[in-house]
């Protein structure tokens, strides 16, 4: 049950997720961060293991929600929407966003429940895509291959430096992106 109580120590988990990986998200350390005692921790959680839980189900329901809005066609053309997610993902930079990402699939590599919200967010993040694609004419197999391309992108894109600054990156990702779109 979520009462509001535990967002705050939800959060400060994700804040040292992002910091220092899941290793660091103890509750002596969140309590320090949120300026409380661990009482209040132990009033909302059971244990680490249940604010691990439930970072993870929040974790997979927001991505999964924000995944399905962000590709809602909403009236629009499909190869738009699928520009405008790009442009979203490449031109504003979440390095918190990107952090925490990366700590959980560090996470998942030793974790079976964090691997299970992975790869639930990902068949999410997959299947909203390639409707996208699907919308556009392509056939089932090759809209699938698109989104996984696709996010490939997404990601890869947010993890590159480009020597020669941010307009050389913002020209790559552009004609990168219309690669997917043709």
């Amino acid at each position: 049950m979520n009462d509001g109580r535990g967002d705050a120590w939800i959060e400060a988990g994700f804040k040292q997720l992002a910091r220092t990986g899941i290793d660091g998200v103890r509750v002596e350390v969140l309590a320090k961060n949120l300026g409380v005692t661990k009482g209040g921790f132990y009033r909302r959680f059971a244990d680490r293991g249940a604010l691990l839980e439930a970072m993870l189900l929040h974790w997979r329901e927001g991505r999964s929600a924000s995944i399905a809005e962000q590709t809602s066609l909403d009236g629009q053309d499909p190869r738009e929407r699928l520009r405008a997610v790009i442009q979203l993902y490449s031109e504003r930079l979440n390095p918190e966003g990107m952090a925490i990402e990366l700590a959980i699939r560090q996470w998942a590599r030793s974790d079976e429940s964090a691997a299970a919200a992975a790869a639930s967010v990902d068949a999410a993040r997959l299947k909203h895509v390639a409707e996208l694609y699907r919308a556009t004419g392509f056939a089932a197999e090759e809209a699938e291959a698109q989104a996984f391309l696709f996010y490939c992108f997404i990601f890869g894109q947010s993890l590159l430096f480009v020597e020669r600054g941010p307009r050389k990156r913002s020209q790559l990702v552009a004609k990168s992106a219309e690669k997917l779109l043709d």
